[in-house]
């Protein structure tokens, strides 16, 4: 009697563990660095909030931080920063999307050079395994992934090509800032997950003089879109099934 009531616990417990993967608790911990010789009175400090995780185990828990460690994602040097570079400012995160057992962030740095500039990095993880989704993790035919969204591209720039002599007349030769805007499968790397589909990321990589000109570089997929490119075991095949 005594063996089934443990092994009963047992499947309540595994089943409650099986349910909170769905998704995990991230709460933000806020961490000023202090430069000790700042070349400027406003770069005295840089400060970074990491997403701390609370998942069903902390072996776990653990794994989804490393995944998701602003540093290591977005490349950032904490010592070159500390010292020689100072551009950092602030770097952080937001969630795009915590369940059905995948997170999706961005993870953003701004600072001062000569300007103020910033970037981001987009992560998704499967949070049964901590582990980032890579394109070849969640889709087949990569190359004709990538011609599909390259289409949306192609319209995108004729749109901006549009804008960009309708707002801005005295721009020399407008499609010469594409001439290299091409989006590859290396491009896929950089998504993000939602409700109703996946966002592909694409930096045109403008000049900050002009980059008001520059389109958004997002473009949305629906899971209808992607089922012919989405590996039905794969970890995202769930939204398709």
């Amino acid at each position: 009697m005594k063996t089934r009531i443990l092994t009963i616990a047992i499947i309540v417990l595994g089943l409650a563990g099986a349910a909170l993967a769905q998704s995990v608790t991230i709460t933000p911990r806020k961490v000023t660095y202090r430069r000790t010789k700042p070349i400027m009175k406003y770069k005295k400090t840089f400060v970074i909030t990491y997403p701390r995780v609370k998942a069903p185990t902390p072996a776990l828990s653990r794994k989804i931080e490393a995944t998701i460690d602003p540093v290591t994602v977005l490349g950032l040097n904490l010592k070159d920063e500390m010292n020689d570079i100072q551009w950092l400012e602030e770097a952080g995160y937001e969630v795009n999307y915590n369940k059905n057992g995948i997170l999706s962030m961005t993870l953003s740095a701004n600072g001062t050079a000569a300007y103020p500039d910033g970037f981001e990095r987009y992560v998704a993880v499967e949070l049964k395994t901590g582990v980032r989704i890579q394109p070849g993790d969640a889709f087949t035919d990569l190359p004709g992934l990538a011609a599909m969204v390259r289409k949306t591209q192609k319209a995108e720039i004729a749109a901006a090509l549009v804008e960009i002599k309708k707002e801005d007349p005295e721009t020399e030769d407008p499609a010469s800032l594409f001439k290299d805007s091409d989006f590859t499968t290396k491009e896929l790397k950089e998504f993000t997950i939602g409700d109703n589909g996946v966002t592909f990321i694409y930096d045109y990589g403008f000049p900050h003089v002009i980059q008001a000109l520059q389109p958004e570089g997002h473009y949305f997929m629906t899971w209808q879109q992607l089922k012919p490119f989405l590996k039905t075991n794969g970890p995202l095949g769930r939204f398709v099934r």
